[in-house]
């Protein structure tokens, strides 16, 4: 394959799919994506998405996200993804996304943090709701068509202007795809690491790509641990317990059932807390209690966690369960404008793998969502506002530097790996 379209957008989670609903109907797109359409980190979120509710809620929802960020957030990143949140919301429901509601009104949970109730939510199971309904919108637009199990395993680009992508597809056969833009939606790099939430095939390739050409990253050590999985022995993704569990009421205790913590703090610093408690207690987790929320509320409230821990041999509304740590969250990236424009011409970043520094050094609970859609759109605005084909050019890609796929991944990740250490020296 060696074929020429429009613009390319790599990954099917919510930025991506926002993005090409935001662009016009008559560019054609391609979207690739690593494995099965709906395999996004995005499917898997639980708690919610933040919105305005009204101007009196701005001052408290600019100084939450600034202080969960250690007030390392980029100031005009914060404003245009909390002024720009209503509109996202009100596109949301045009698409036939549905948020928890009472009485004709919506609901508004509150997760750890946040200093008010201002998170839109549905059940436990708000990242599928919102993906879904923008992936079926997608599938029903004749200029979008969807390559799946196809990784990209470099860019076309010369003399800092990006017009494509190489791939590879189930057989390891590579392909050049042409196009004016590009635009990078690949998620986070959770399959780097033994213990995440990530899908396991997530493995930020795009960062070390990025780095071959010359393309500025930021803050690439800043990796965020969810202070609450559900403990397993098992190997591979770990299950999240949900922050608006603890928001709605549940508890931590140590081995002693002694409650130990405030279970509202910042991440970050509920992560630090669970961990010196596990260090005291000479134990790898600590106890999570929903019981005192009544079963009803926990049935109707968190239907998947409580499914999930049934299977796992834990009914949530009669026992703790055994929770810690895990990597969860990718606050660094790809350098990106108010726009979504990376230092390469023709390239944008969007979603989990670009760092437009809204949330600084700790991101605040379900601003992730959020802050994907409006800067997806933005990208997409910026792109049509601006749109100068490249027409045909020929490729310098060297075919051959493909030939070992297995130890190219391999060295991506070594890339990535080494990188983050560095940079953690660095801090």
């Amino acid at each position: 394959m060696n074929s020429k379209t429009d613009i390319i957008v790599v990954g099917t989670g919510v930025a991506g799919l926002f993005n090409v609903l935001n662009l016009p109907r008559n560019k054609r797109i391609l979207m690739i994506t690593k494995a099965g359409v709906d395999a996004s980190d995005s499917f898997l979120a639980q708690g919610g998405i933040c919105v305005l509710r009204d101007e009196n809620d701005y001052d408290s929802f600019f100084e939450d996200t600034m202080k969960a960020g250690h007030y390392e957030n980029d100031k005009a990143s914060v404003d245009v993804m909390i002024r720009t949140s209503p509109e996202i919301i009100q596109n949301l429901i045009s698409f036939g996304v549905d948020f928890e509601k009472k009485n004709g009104q919506f609901v508004y949970t509150r997760e750890g943090a946040h200093s008010k109730a201002r998170i839109l939510y549905h059940q436990d199971l708000t990242g599928k709701e919102i993906t879904s309904k923008l992936l079926a919108e997608v599938k029903k637009r004749n200029n979008i068509r969807i390559l799946e199990y196809t990784t990209m395993v470099d860019l076309i680009c010369e003399n800092n202007i990006c017009s494509g992508v190489v791939i590879s597809n189930e057989d390891n056969e590579i392909s050049l795809l042409k196009s004016d833009y590009v635009v990078l939606a690949t998620g986070g790099l959770g399959g780097l690491f033994d213990n995440s939430t990530n899908l396991q095939h997530l493995t930020g390739d795009a960062i070390a790509i990025a780095m071959k050409h010359h393309i500025e990253l930021e803050n690439i050590s800043y990796i965020q641990i969810h202070p609450t999985t559900l403990y397993s022995k098992k190997k591979g993704r770990r299950f999240l317990i949900s922050e608006s569990v603890r928001g709605e009421g549940a508890v931590l205790y140590n081995q002693n059932m002694e409650r130990f913590v405030d279970e509202l703090l910042p991440r970050d610093v509920l992560t630090k807390a669970i961990n010196e408690q596990m260090e005291k207690d000479g134990s790898k987790y600590v106890w999570l209690c929903m019981k005192e929320m009544g079963a009803e509320v926990i049935r109707k409230r968190f239907p998947n966690i409580y499914h999930r821990c049934l299977d796992e041999g834990y009914d949530v509304t009669r026992e703790c369960i055994p929770v810690t740590p895990a990597q969860h969250y990718f606050m660094g990236g790809i350098k990106v404008n108010l726009d979504s424009k990376t230092t390469m011409e023709h390239l944008y970043a969007i979603g989990e793998i670009s760092c437009n520094r809204v949330h600084g050094a700790n991101r605040l609970a379900s601003n992730s969502l959020l802050e994907s859609l409006v800067f997806a759109k933005r990208a997409a605005t910026h792109i049509v506002k601006n749109y100068e084909s490249l027409g045909f050019r020929k490729s310098l890609v060297d075919l051959n530097d493909f030939r070992d796929l297995e130890q190219l991944r391999l060295d991506y990740k070594k890339i990535i790996l080494d990188e983050i250490e560095r940079s953690s020296a660095i801090e």
